[in-house]
């Protein structure tokens, strides 16, 4: 049986976007409050710095430890799945993050804090791979819908995270950073609740999935060249994402309202706009040209005044709303690996330069000034623009079916002349 195809964005996939059984929406659901998680922590930075007598550095393990584990657990997500099938291993990363992020709260050191999203970082590893998965299968509308819905998912989280953690993050004076973890831990029961009662369990694989099947995987010229422009991408994004509350210096209700307009932005270009640009222009000049602009953005970020840092960080949402979903195309369509192993093998590259980010970032300011860290976020997406150019050999076979009709492969792909 073909395929569904990962690169029709047609109208009528986002016109059947709302026309989902309840598992789906049960999973998504899910998946904005796992995806709250990533943002979550943005506006309370140097609260938690503040009330654990942290530096900045110290505190950016915060991110450095969850995307760490996350990204070695992508080896593991499908290995754990395929055995005991996609509804369990659901529950299961849903019940460490419920586990990880209450005891995030009663954190009494920087270190137990670290140690707990590293725990996090596991359960979200376990439910995020698992969940797109599921959300393909079970979605109506194809693939391609599918992708949209999840999109929407990550958008809709990652602009609510910071706005959350902002809202529960000026609850009772000094111990104000707690209660977002607290409140995360109790979203993700619900969403426990949701998965146990909606959600059937999904058939298993006909072949079990090795610990190995990722990296194997990444063996693809198509898939490794996704990974490795995402790597560079990951880098630029969540350079952003945890170093810009410290340049913003904002109270929490501030960095959060500007998290939360980022987050709307990431949102609305990921599933109304990105779609919209691969049938205008074609996936790889799309992905280029956004990943050049983010390039942009986050050098004058890094040069500008405090009035120009928040609208290059807000319009940052853009660019990574477009990117997001080129890329979770490209990672699920361009080889011919299943779906869950080419989605691990890919997140399994481009999740150590989120953990890289958050740690280098701090770092890189201390060794030179503040400027620097944004001038090598701006580099890093350079280079993702990079990749995606020279190895548009291997990426323009699949991607070319998005491409405009009227374009030729020449013009396709050389979306950076």
């Amino acid at each position: 049986m073909e395929r569904d195809d990962p690169f029709d964005t047609g109208t009528s996939h986002v016109g059947g976007l709302l026309r989902q059984p309840p598992a789906v929406w049960a999973t998504a659901g899910a998946s904005v409050v796992a995806f709250m998680g990533i943002g979550l922590v943005d506006p309370i930075l140097p609260s938690i710095a503040q009330g654990l007598r942290a530096t900045p550095s110290q505190v950016s393990l915060l991110f450095t430890s969850y995307f760490l584990i996350t990204a070695v657990a992508m080896l593991v997500t499908g290995f754990v799945s395929s055995r005991i099938g996609g509804r369990r291993t659901l529950l299961a990363g849903l019940a460490l993050v419920v586990v990880f992020a209450g005891l995030a709260g009663t954190s009494g050191s920087v270190a137990r804090l670290v140690g707990f999203r590293a725990g996090w970082g596991l359960g979200n590893a376990l439910f995020a791979s698992t969940s797109l998965a599921v959300i393909v299968g079970a979605a109506a509308g194809g693939s391609a819908a599918a992708i949209l819905l999840y999109e929407s998912a990550l958008g809709l989280g990652m602009a609510c995270g910071p706005l959350l953690g902002a809202v529960l993050g000026a609850v009772l004076g000094d111990a104000n950073w707690r209660y977002p973890f607290f409140g995360t831990a109790a979203l993700m029961a619900i969403g426990f609740l949701c998965i146990a009662v909606f959600l059937r369990e999904q058939p298993k694989p006909a072949r079990r999935t090795s610990l190995l099947d990722p990296v194997r995987a990444l063996g693809h010229g198509g898939l490794a060249s996704a990974a490795a422009a995402a790597f560079f991408y990951n880098y630029a994004f969540f350079t952003v994402l945890a170093f810009t509350p410290f340049v913003l210096n904002m109270t929490p209700y501030g960095s959060g309202a500007v998290f939360f307009a980022w987050g709307v932005l990431l949102a609305v270009f990921s599933v109304l706009v990105a779609p919209r640009l691969q049938r205008r222009f074609g996936s790889l000049r799309v992905l280029g040209g956004s990943l050049v602009l983010l390039a942009a953005d986050v050098v004058v970020l890094g040069y500008g005044d405090h009035a120009t840092a928040t609208v290059c960080t807000v319009l940052s949402g853009a660019f990574i709303g477009v990117s997001n979903t080129v890329f979770t195309e490209l990672a699920l369509g361009v080889s011919d690996a299943p779906r869950p192993v080419a989605s691990a093998g890919y997140n399994f590259v481009r999740w150590f330069a989120a953990a890289a980010a958050p740690f280098l970032a701090p770092r890189i300011e201390e060794w030179s000034d503040v400027h620097m860290p944004f001038v090598v976020a701006g580099g890093a997406a350079v280079l993702g623009a990079a990749v995606v150019w020279t190895r548009r050999a291997s990426l323009t076979h699949e991607a070319a079916v998005s491409a405009p009709r009227h374009a030729t492969e020449d013009e396709f792909s050389a979306f950076a002349s």
